[in-house]
């Protein structure tokens, strides 16, 4: 039997660590919530939880019932996607947990629940509640390995791309349903509306192509980020994943040589 990493979540970062994971070959299970908020829906495995199955840079993820079916098609090399977690951690008993779900504050993981814990981001202090936090800010120290200490704090704003941060955003105004007017990969102008969320529509705040949107017809708590757009105007990167993803990946590897796996 391979061991097994559990990653929560299955948003871009999530894929890209579970990608390397099962490159290396471990075998891997990743968690989710029953309905996923992830906007870059064209290389994230979140989307197996509402299309049966996904593949991201040619591997396929599945989503599974239950922690048994997870071990088994974990076993087979697939990539399952269990959502929710539930006892997942209980009967599965992995090697690693790899905290993955990007909230910028910890959601509950605990340095007992696995014989290694790996936190991404800020909310994760390595030695206290994870055995090791990775860097996940861009900047010269992105994918950086903790084994004391915290990654860098929030900063409550967009990583820049093209120079551009918070204009590339847009968030839900207030709680209700998201129905999105354009696709991954779409081209967009500055004040085109782009979706429509809580009785209002949202219009693009620069020129772009849709990096991420959000599937139509999901409720969303008010300041959900809910569209993504690339102001570099090129389609093809929004369906390749990101390379801070894979940096954030490359430091969980880094971890987990460190820690023994």
């Amino acid at each position: 039997m391979r061991e097994l990493v559990l990653v929560r979540g299955a948003g871009d970062v999530a894929t890209a660590v579970a990608i390397r994971l099962r490159e290396r070959g471990l075998g891997v299970v990743c968690t989710e919530l029953p309905q996923p908020l992830a906007i870059r829906r064209a290389v994230v495995f979140a989307e197996a939880v509402y299309e049966g199955r996904w593949a991201v840079e040619g591997h396929e993820a599945v989503r599974v019932a239950s922690p048994d079916e997870a071990l088994k098609l974990s076993e087979l090399g697939a990539i399952p996607v269990l959502a929710p977690e539930g006892d997942a951690v209980t009967r599965l008993r992995p090697e690693a947990i790899v905290d993955a779900r990007m909230a910028k504050r910890n959601l509950g993981t605990h340095i007992r629940e696995a014989p290694i814990v790996i936190g991404l981001g800020p909310g994760f202090t390595a030695g206290v509640d994870c055995h090791a936090a990775v860097e996940t800010l861009r900047g010269p120290n992105l994918g950086k390995v903790y084994l004391r200490g915290s990654p860098l704090p929030v900063t409550h704003r967009p990583c820049p791309i093209g120079g551009i941060s918070r204009e590339r955003v847009l968030r839900a105004p207030r709680a209700g349903h998201f129905f999105g007017y354009k696709a991954i990969g779409e081209r967009v102008r500055k004040g085109e509306a782009v979706a429509w969320c809580s009785g209002e529509e949202l219009r693009a705040l620069c020129d772009g192509v849709i990096r991420g949107i959000l599937r139509s017809g999901i409720e969303v708590p008010a300041g959900t980020k809910v569209v993504e757009i690339d102001p570099r105007g090129d389609p093809q990167v929004c369906f390749r994943v990101a390379e801070r993803s894979w940096r954030i990946a490359a430091g969980v590897l880094e971890a987990l040589d460190i820690l023994g796996l």
